[in-house]
């Protein structure tokens, strides 16, 4: 067998089945992102579509929601990490919206409300560098400056490029004597298909899941 030949195992069609899934979540950290509002009150917002490159981050977002506005506006902004036991503190903000009157496109149920902190039970702490708060329970907070707004191919969404410009840890995730994050201490919120889970089996699901159990189940 020469370098550049390949063995490929032997598959039965059945193994696969093709699919056209309405979401592709297929599990992503869920990060908190939290702006500020033309009149100075803070907006907080969950997201899954978030991924990191250096001091790059990239956001997704509803090109409708209230996150998507204030950044096309005013580009500071702090991504919150939760960590698993947050997650039901996250879904409390699932269905809100900052957006008065609640714009044509959310989901059913979905409602506005002003006090977007004090719904979830979360608490604002003030940040170093940008104006909006951070979030005090998540143990990973990143204040950032957009540095690029734009729409997505289909106009349903906004992508975003932030740069961090500070890095806030809480003490008990941070390898000691170090400025590294204990990967063992650290326990990410992911969300997975509408799903909630840390690093072990499922915490619970998102009010839109399409696949949660029934309770006899």
């Amino acid at each position: 067998m020469t370098s550049n030949e390949h063995v490929y195992a032997p598959t039965d069609s059945r193994d696969h089945l093709r699919i056209e899934p309405s979401i592709l979540y297929f599990g992503t950290p869920v990060a908190l992102i939290s702006t500020l509002n033309d009149d100075g009150t803070p907006n907080l917002a969950p997201i899954s579509s978030v991924w990191a490159l250096g001091m790059t981050v990239v956001l997704g977002l509803g090109a409708t929601g209230q996150t998507a506005r204030n950044l096309g506006e005013r580009p500071e902004l702090v991504v919150n990490l939760p960590s698993e036991d947050l997650w039901g503190h996250v879904e409390r903000l699932a269905p809100l919206t900052g957006r008065y009157p609640v714009p044509g496109g959310k989901p059913p149920g979905c409602r506005f409300e002003a006090d977007k902190f004090g719904a979830a039970g979360l608490t604002a702490q003030e940040a170093d560098l940008v104006g909006p708060p951070r979030v005090a329970e998540c143990p990973l907070q990143l204040e950032a400056r957009a540095r690029r707004v734009r729409p997505d191919d289909s106009g349903g969404h906004v992508v975003v490029e932030a740069e961090v410009v500070r890095v806030h840890a809480q003490e008990r995730v941070v390898v000691p004597g170090t400025h590294h994050v204990d990967p063992v201490r650290w326990r990410p919120l992911v969300y997975s298909f509408r799903h909630y889970f840390g690093l072990g089996g499922e915490l619970g699901h998102s009010h839109r899941s399409e696949t949660a159990l029934s309770p006899a189940s």
